[in-house]
């Protein structure tokens, strides 16, 4: 069996290791560091946390916890160390970051399958391969990255709104419509405004906390994409004229004008989440919550993506990718972590976790197992490669999953039942990768 290169060590990198070589590949990992170094990273460590030190939630009523509980089934060792690591935080899973990167470093070095090959890699390998090289990816790779047949571009900013999920919108305020009727004439969702709902919005919105940009992104420049609160500042009847603009709308339950309106944009086929349009930010996510729940509609809505303006690099995944991260014009070539469009820690991790063992049954002529939309694994998956007028990153979130055939008010509840229907989907997974194997 050829030995399969996998460029980068971060969470994505390794796990994608793990998984080719408990399943008897042999790898060659590479990793540039620490003869050479991205702006963001500072340890010569393996799966080094550059941000947060969080993982998230670990219960099944939250998306990240149901995450967690798929990748068990399937033996992540990024999950593993992740828990060995584990500091006091609540409901959440956080590490201490030394710890959790000498673990994953150390089941690297210690795996008889694994070598590591300290080297800064600038051309795509030669199959099979899987490129795990992250949001901070190498220049001089995303040079031969923007060279393979079918690859329009890479992005090198991410600019995205928050996004929210549907059933969590108070409909009472909402209104469906499109300005001036146009298109179906309810295209959009409309939070509308009174003057005094907005004045105390705005105000909130100057003057809440932003996130410093790291370094190497102080002097980006984003053209045609300022943040809100940029564009607030610039006077208080800015907003009015732009993104909150309530030309050509009427709020059905005074028959008038509103004084300003947040307009939502549906995000995915299925119509369960919504983006804010306009709504780039530069907030931190806390004040993003507090201060976008001032918005009549939106004060109880729950956040499935908090907007960001940073540089993150990742490929227009639905042009060049197909089923498990496979590279459309060569399958044996795989890509995985935020490189790909999704976003997030054990996000990156499960995306290596399916590119590996997916790769692996593919080198021993195995039929590769796919996970549906019912599981996180297999919903952020098919994110991924999923054409959409604008492809943006995604976290693990409930609104990206098949919804229930039943209606099911209690949030709770309705979270627990797509827990326990993704977690049974994951057995018969598992099934499947036995047999092939």
């Amino acid at each position: 069996m050829k030995r399969v290169c996998v460029v980068g060590a971060g969470l994505a990198g390794c796990e994608a290791s793990w998984q080719l070589a408990q399943r008897g590949v042999r790898v060659e990992l590479f990793e540039m560091k620490p003869l050479h170094y991205s702006p963001a990273h500072r340890s010569p460590g393996f799966a080094e946390l550059v941000c947060s030190n969080s993982l998230k939630a670990e219960h099944l009523n939250n998306a990240s916890g149901l995450l967690k509980a798929e990748m068990e089934k399937l033996d992540s060792l990024i999950l593993r160390c992740g828990r060995e690591a584990r500091v006091p935080a609540g409901g959440a899973l956080a590490v201490d970051r030394e710890v959790f990167s000498a673990l994953v470093t150390r089941a690297m070095e210690d795996h008889p399958l694994i070598t590591i090959r300290r080297e800064r890699v600038t051309k795509i390998p030669a199959a099979p391969a899987i490129i795990a090289t992250g949001p901070l990816t190498d220049e001089g790779l995303c040079r031969a990255i923007e060279e393979i047949p079918g690859m329009s571009r890479l992005h090198f900013f991410d600019a995205a709104a928050p996004i929210v999920l549907k059933d969590s919108l108070d409909m009472n305020k909402v209104f469906a419509a499109s300005r001036y009727g146009r298109g179906d004439g309810n295209d959009y969702l409309n939070c509308p405004m009174d003057e005094d709902e907005y004045n105390a919005f705005y105000d909130a919105l100057v003057e809440a906390e932003t996130s410093d940009p790291h370094g190497f992104e102080k002097k980006l420049v984003f053209d045609g994409c300022l943040a809100v609160e940029i564009l607030a500042s610039r006077g208080r009847k800015t907003l009015c004229f732009g993104p909150l603009k309530p030309v050509g709308l009427v709020d059905p339950r005074t028959g008038k004008r509103p004084y300003a309106v947040v307009q939502l944009r549906q995000e995915n086929l299925e119509g369960t989440l919504y983006n804010m349009v306009g709504f780039q930010t530069r907030l931190k996510w806390g004040e993003q919550k507090r201060v976008f729940s001032m918005i009549p509609g939106l004060n109880h809505a729950e956040f499935v993506r908090y907007g960001v303006m940073h540089r993150n690099t990742y490929l227009n995944s639905p042009d060049v990718l197909t089923k498990n991260y496979a590279l459309a014009s060569d399958p044996s070539i795989r890509f995985a972590g935020q490189i790909t469009g999704v976003e997030g820690y054990m996000e990156s991790a499960c995306s290596g976790l399916i590119a590996g063992l997916s790769l692996a049954c593919r080198l021993k002529g195995r039929e590769e197992p796919s996970l549906g939309k019912e599981t996180v694994i297999g919903a952020l998956e098919a994110h991924v490669r999923t054409r959409s007028l604008d492809f943006q990153p995604m976290n693990a979130n409930f609104g990206i999953l098949t919804p229930l055939q039943e209606r099911i008010r209690n949030k709770k509840e309705r979270y627990l039942r797509l827990a326990q229907r993704s977690l049974t989907l994951m057995d018969e997974y598992n099934k499947q990768l036995e047999e092939s194997e």
